[in-house]
């Protein structure tokens, strides 16, 4: 088996389509964080954050620590922070664009 780096690459866009995922990893941009941290700074249910970890965990985005009754989390590699903000960057960009054409449209 040969290892294809496009099909990395769509399979870590998959993974980062879903918007909590998202925003699951810009909490951790902070550092490791619990799972109720999380859910706090989203406001949305524990159960959810944990679901969209364990997506995230299974594709070794994200790494976690337990420590009592308590699990944190960690981003894998912070490299990932840079696809975020390419993403952050292009969408940016295209809002320029419209602006632009809507202006021309005055």
């Amino acid at each position: 088996m040969t290892f294809k780096p496009s099909y990395f690459k769509a399979d870590l866009f998959k993974v980062l389509s879903n918007p909590v995922r998202i925003q699951i990893l810009d909490a951790l941009r902070l550092g490791e964080q619990s799972v109720g941290y999380i859910a706090e700074w989203l406001e949305i249910e524990a159960s959810a954050v944990s679901q969209q970890l364990a997506v995230l965990r299974s594709r070794n985005l994200v790494t976690s620590r337990k420590q009592g009754n308590y699990v944190f989390y960690s981003v894998r590699d912070p490299a990932l922070f840079k696809v975020l903000d390419a993403a952050l960057e292009v969408f940016n960009n295209h809002l320029v664009d419209v602006r632009d054409a809507l202006e021309q449209l005055e």
